[in-house]
């Protein structure tokens, strides 16, 4: 009777510690948390910025700006205007505490129409085609040292992309932890094949290797009229630093970690795009690294030797942290919208286990596919380029407006007024320069995006939907949350 009445204690302790346990983790809220920390939001600014343009090719602003001093002093330029813009993000990002970058900061500025518009144009353009053409960079430098030296077959390429593209997703959709894990890794993968270059570089400057640099400065090539498109490829390469600001609600201590994280991202970032270039012209005169193909392993063949073919899979994994990087920081964006109520509610769902935005995620995922596959992505992001520094420049305006239109929103950092009005017409430049420079395509773009204006009216602006299409957005909402076992967010 003993022993029975024993075992019933214990058997009463375990459904009660039993008990204990299903409270606790059901109240354990639902929700995105706070993850991410100085180490990591670096990790994702300079994981996102290097993808694989300074390792293939730093040429478009040697070609623009006419000689190599005036080249190295774009790239400077760039960094110092690039960091502007950042410091202009910094202060959106600690005085409007929403994850979402570009898009929360002109609805808070300019309303929900513009926001959309936005919104519409990366969603359906912007976004994917970006996201195909750096995969497809990975794809073909995967592959490299499996083929060398013949060419990769077009069709591998694709599929090796397809399967990279798969596997970023995979990562982002199981565990928020372990995307910022590995972005850190790849982030430093990144920095030892950029000081795999730099090191030997700056030995051989030291060992007197400077012919290159003689007549760094001669006049006779420099065309001004060049210099624009100088600085526009020079933007394009920095571009990136805005990412942290998407994921601003799952910063630790956004007030410190925000303007800390961007300010030392970009000194890296600068520091080693100047120093990488320093080192090519160490090894290779303005001609030749016009003629390479890839620049990066043309310098390891000429000074490393065998262990070039080391180059292209450190590219593959640079251009791999980039994909990783920018789906993880976007995700965000389409769970704010669908949170805002511009996107299916499914959107703004978090996965009851893994604590991840799935449907977020998996958004980018059937349309990038798609323009891998189908799509002339190239002849799209001529298109979308000009439509990117246009949005930015009206952020960055929104924040001159901002600070007289709401002049008593707490601003734990502020930057001097000069810099993000230097920054907004900057960006307003190269718009015009697009359209100077290539009125089709940059037309184009514009029509894709105005397309976003009848779309706002459609799906959004009008509350009497027809019954059937409220129905339907219904049951497709419902169908997707049971498949993805995915709830609202606490």
């Amino acid at each position: 009777a003993q022993d029975e009445t024993a075992l019933q204690t214990r058997v009463t302790r375990k459904d009660k510690q039993g008990e204990k346990k299903g409270k606790d983790e059901d109240n354990r809220k639902v929700g995105l948390g706070k993850k991410v920390t100085l180490l990591r939001g670096i990790s994702i600014i300079v994981g996102t910025i290097i993808g694989a343009g300074i390792f293939i090719s730093p040429k478009g602003i040697l070609r623009y700006s006419g000689s190599i001093g005036m080249s190295l002093i774009v790239w400077i330029a760039c960094g110092v205007l690039s960091l502007f813009g950042a410091l202009s993000y910094a202060e959106l990002g600690t005085c409007i505490k929403k994850s979402g970058g570009h898009y929360t900061y002109i609805m808070e500025a300019f309303g929900p129409q513009m926001a959309f518009v936005r919104l519409w144009a990366d969603l359906i353009a912007i976004r994917p085609a970006a996201m195909a053409v750096i995969s497809l960079a990975f794809g073909q430098y995967i592959l490299e040292p499996l083929f060398m030296p013949c060419d990769i077959p077009p069709i591998a390429v694709k599929l090796a992309t397809a399967i990279g593209i798969t596997s970023v997703m995979y990562l982002n959709s199981i565990s928020v932890t372990w995307t910022a894990r590995i972005q850190i890794l790849l982030t430093f993968s990144k920095l030892l094949a950029i000081a795999i270059i730099i090191v030997p570089g700056m030995y051989q400057l030291f060992k007197g290797e400077t012919r290159n640099f003689e007549n760094a400065f001669e006049l006779s090539n420099v065309k001004l009229s060049g210099m624009p498109l100088a600085f526009y490829s020079g933007m394009y390469a920095y571009a990136g630093w805005f990412y942290l600001n998407f994921v601003t609600e799952e910063i630790d201590n956004p007030e410190k970690t925000v303007p800390l994280a961007i300010c030392i991202s970009m000194a890296v970032v600068t520091s080693c795009y100047v120093l990488t270039n320093v080192a090519y012209y160490t090894v290779m005169s303005a001609e030749e690294l016009l003629a390479s193909e890839a620049v990066a392993v043309t310098f390891a063949e000429k000074l490393l030797g065998n262990f070039s073919i080391a180059v292209p899979v450190f590219v593959a994994l640079s251009c791999y942290g980039s994909m990783n990087g920018s789906i993880f920081a976007l995700s965000r964006m389409f769970f704010v919208a669908s949170r805002e109520g511009q996107l299916p509610e499914v959107l703004s769902m978090i996965h009851v286990r893994r604590h991840t935005p799935l449907a977020a995620v998996l958004i980018l995922y059937p349309m990038t596919m798609l323009q891998l596959f189908v799509g002339d992505i190239y002849s799209l992001l001529n298109f979308m380029s000009f439509m990117r520094w246009l949005f930015i420049g009206v952020v960055v305006l929104g924040l001159i407006y901002l600070r007289y239109k709401k002049p008593d929103l707490p601003r734990p950092f502020k930057v001097p007024i000069f810099i993000p009005v230097v920054f907004c017409l900057t960006c307003f430049f190269m718009v015009f320069l697009s359209l100077y420079s290539d009125p089709i395509n940059t037309g184009i773009g514009f029509a894709i995006s105005l397309t976003g204006i009848p779309a706002y009216y459609i799906f959004i602006h009008f509350n009497h939907r027809p019954k059937w299409l409220q129905q339907f957005l219904d049951s497709f909402n419902r169908t997707l949350q049971i498949i993805l076992e995915v709830v609202p967010a606490d």
